[in-house]
């Protein structure tokens, strides 16, 4: 049986935020909770209507490292036996569109990760890999964006949390896709009109119920929890004054933002 899949969005219209799901005559409202009991109303905004905000707001952001073979093999490092992984600030999250600027002191390389995320959908702790299916609600775009010159510039401490938990630096969107299989999936990141990544998600060590599970061991995962699953090949510098990046997932859509130097 062939399972239904729907785009689901948060936004903000008249001043107040709403969510709903994408349809082909505009976005149906919905009341209640996303992540919980949830209804339509009936009502359809036009998508030139609203401002499209991030499609959830995790109470955190779980971000991997060395989570693809292919990218492992390139860096020459050896493949995990467990999934590594850092926690990026929940202030570095932006919205779809949204125009990110390079912070005044820093003036070093900052680099796009275009990846697919994990959205929780309801909470879970010690659970199986089997059960860790039910946990998830969906899957969505994201741009892991990396301030390089900070990761490294202390021998002593690689400073992960700072270099990815900057301020605007975490967007993702612009829907939170259901009732997809993420090991046919392919991201995509598209800089300044040029494909720069196109990667499979089979390819990953750890698939999406295997993190879920090993991570909700170290810390309960809330309903709305984003997980990075880490990057492959075609990471690349943003060199431009002004620079376009899009991600794109077939099944989920186009995330793109504008960075500036």
């Amino acid at each position: 049986m062939a399972v239904e899949t729907k785009q689901w969005l948060r936004f903000r219209n008249n001043g107040a935020t709403g969510f709903g799901t994408l349809s082909p005559s505009g976005i149906s409202v919905h009341e209640g909770e996303m992540f919980g009991r949830n209804a339509a109303t009936g009502k359809i905004l036009a998508r030139s209507e609203v401002e499209w905000l991030a499609p959830c707001a995790p109470s955190k952001i779980v971000a991997l490292w060395n989570n693809f073979h292919a990218l492992a093999a390139k860096l020459n490092q050896p493949e995990p036996t467990e999934p590594l992984y850092l926690l990026k600030a929940t202030t570095s999250i932006t919205t779809p569109g949204a125009v990110i600027r390079r912070p005044s002191y820093y003036d070093g390389k900052t680099t796009y990760e275009g990846e697919l995320g994990i959205v929780i959908g309801r909470t879970c702790a010690r659970v199986s890999p089997a059960e860790a299916h039910g946990c998830i609600f969906g899957y969505t775009c994201v741009n892991d964006i990396t301030a390089n010159d900070i990761l490294t510039s202390d021998p002593t401490f690689p400073q992960w949390a700072r270099a990815k938990g900057i301020d605007d630096y975490g967007p993702f969107g612009p829907v939170i896709a259901t009732g997809l299989d993420p090991s046919k999936l392919t991201v995509r990141t598209i800089l300044n009109g040029v494909e720069r990544q196109n990667y499979p998600i089979s390819d990953m060590i750890f698939s999406a119920e295997v993190l879920v599970s090993r991570i909700s061991h170290d810390m309960t995962l809330l309903p709305g929890d984003l997980i990075a699953v880490g990057t492959s090949v075609g990471v690349g510098v943003m060199k431009d004054a002004a620079n376009t990046v899009t991600v794109a997932i077939d099944g989920i859509g186009e995330l793109t933002n504008e960075f500036r130097l």
